[in-house]
């Protein structure tokens, strides 16, 4: 799946990235609201990762979504 249609999908693909991403909240799924950008912001946060790392675990997992 595309970034597109994660964010048109956003409500349904929120339940697999808490899945995935389990330190990542309600409110942080809120103020992304599929915008991958802040995704990646808030996942180096979280994780500490740099923006590469995060850049690639949302190319895995945009793959991985049905």
């Amino acid at each position: 799946m595309n970034w597109d249609q994660i964010a048109g999908n956003w409500k349904q693909v929120k339940g697999s990235i808490k899945e995935r991403w389990g330190k990542l909240t309600d409110d942080d799924l809120t103020v992304v609201a599929g915008k991958r950008d802040k995704l990646c912001g808030i996942l180096q946060e979280r994780y500490g990762l740099v923006k590469e790392q995060a850049e690639k675990e949302l190319d895995t997992f945009s793959k991985s979504i049905h």
